[in-house]
């Protein structure tokens, strides 16, 4: 078994925190075992936790959309989220729970070993970086314990503030660069 099917299980059977009593199915993450991008989101929405697939609603589609216009696959990425069970009424993870999950997201990013991880939005951005002011830092990447990390707006957010599509199209865009830069 490889080593994504091991954490892929391990998350399906996780009992950590109280998530693990409310939702229909865990939701590990998804992608190239050879990721060069790795995409980190909140937490799964009804869609996701109904089919146990990341980014498979409104959000997941927003964020295909922008990814082809730019050339890149699903296939050739990663995504995941910082909780991997849906939170009640979609409300915020609590810090307890993105604590308890902490480990899984780690495997993975152990795992793929990406050359850049994107972070969507506030909530993966204050768990992942201790910082959450995603309107002032987007755009921008920052190095933490050997890996490069990127940030940019949750999709889910494109949904709810039209405004922001655009600067999230932009940030793709030069996510999409920077990664042809390291290359």
């Amino acid at each position: 078994m490889d080593k994504l099917q091991e954490i892929r299980e391990m998350v399906i059977a996780c009992t950590k925190c109280d998530l693990c009593k409310t939702r229909t199915n865990a939701v590990p993450g998804k992608g190239s075992h050879a990721a060069e991008i790795m995409f980190v989101g909140e937490a799964p929405g009804r869609t996701e936790d109904i089919r146990g697939e990341p980014f498979v609603g409104a959000a997941g589609k927003k964020l295909r959309a922008i990814l082809e216009k730019n050339g890149i696959s699903q296939e050739s990425i990663y995504i995941t989220n910082v909780v991997k069970c849906r939170p009640p009424n979609n409300r915020v993870p609590t810090e307890e729970e993105r604590a308890s999950c902490q480990e899984h997201l780690q495997n993975e990013i152990d795992a793929i070993k990406p050359k850049i991880i994107c972070v969507l939005g506030n909530t993966a951005s204050n768990s992942i970086l201790g910082q959450s002011e995603i309107t002032k830092n987007h755009g921008q990447t920052i190095k933490k314990d050997g890996n490069l990390y990127f940030l940019t707006f949750h999709p889910a957010a494109v949904i709810y503030n039209q405004k922001l599509g655009s600067l999230l199209e932009h940030d793709i865009e030069k996510l999409c660069g920077i990664l042809v830069e390291m290359r």
